[in-house]
């Protein structure tokens, strides 16, 4: 946890997707400081004429490398979100030579509760997680 949910045009290679999973998993640690094996990550790809990603009115130029990056996640503070976008589109364009513009991330946060990661548990409310055990 977080969840983070990868939406791009098909056509990659299996190194470009792994180097794109690869960066933003570092950021992630670098921006949320969580633990290295904390990472659940979904890569969908996409035809071209199923994928509209303009830029609300903001004069961002798209190319074919545009991804939408979706983040699922418990609360986090507005510096470690920013923190994540700027490690996030530094990532992928030094490491994958994806520009900044072709990056829009958004956040979906959420509580303890709505995780279980196996075997039927909220492991965050059990206090397995290291989340306070909830009566």
């Amino acid at each position: 946890m977080p969840l983070i949910r990868f939406d791009m045009l098909e056509g990659r290679s299996e190194k470009e997707l792994t180097a794109i999973l690869d960066a933003a998993h570092q950021a992630m640690l670098d921006a949320f400081g969580v633990p290295p094996r904390d990472r659940y990550q979904i890569i969908y790809e996409h035809r071209k004429s199923r994928v509209r990603i303009e830029d609300t009115g903001l004069g961002i130029a798209r190319t074919d490398d545009v991804m939408i990056i979706s983040v699922t996640t418990r609360p986090r503070t507005v510096d470690e979100k920013t923190a994540f976008y700027r490690l996030l589109t530094e990532a992928l364009t030094t490491k994958c030579g994806i520009a900044a513009s072709d990056v829009m991330v958004n956040y979906v946060e959420n509580t303890d509760a709505d995780w279980s990661f196996g075997n039927g548990e909220a492991q965050f409310l059990t206090g397995k997680l290291g989340a306070p055990k909830v009566s």
